[in-house]
């Protein structure tokens, strides 16, 4: 009787572990979908000065420009009136083509790759239009009306 309860016991401990190891497996899947790891990581650390010639354009909400930095470039965008934003121009549908770079459309609402034709919101990095179902990858920024800090 011993021997069978100690089996029926080591069976569920291993029924346990493969459950929990599927959900594990399941979740690490699932989380790695939802970020934006397929970007690649680089250091972002800078300050500008809206008042410098070449960032006029974020003088006013609704402003954007395109910098240097990040994995293909930056897009710096007026949001409000104390609020700067800040996306990667790396597309996030098909990262390894050599063409996934985002471009601010001329409407300066929106920013979109010509190659997959995928569109972000510039309020906050969102598809618009697919292929991509990923944000951009947006960079913390720091605003105290004159200098703006980009951070990762």
């Amino acid at each position: 009787m011993e021997f069978l309860r100690k089996t029926k016991v080591k069976k569920l401990n291993q029924l346990t572990c493969q459950i929990a190891v599927s959900f594990l497996i399941f979740f690490s899947i699932s989380c790695k979908e939802e970020k934006n790891n397929n970007i690649p990581l680089v250091e972002v650390n800078f300050v500008i000065n809206i008042n410098d010639p070449d960032y006029l354009k974020l003088k006013n909400v609704g402003g954007a420009v395109e910098v240097l930095g990040g994995s293909r470039g930056i897009i710096l965008y007026r949001l409000s009136t104390d609020e700067i934003k800040a996306y990667d121009r790396h597309c996030t549908f098909q990262p390894s083509s050599t063409c996934a770079l985002v471009s601010i459309d001329i409407n300066n609402i929106t920013a979109t790759d010509p190659c997959c034709k995928s569109s972000f919101s510039l309020t906050n990095g969102s598809v618009t239009n697919p292929p991509a179902v990923v944000p951009l990858k947006e960079y913390n920024t720091q605003f105290d009306g004159t200098f703006l800090t980009v951070t990762n």
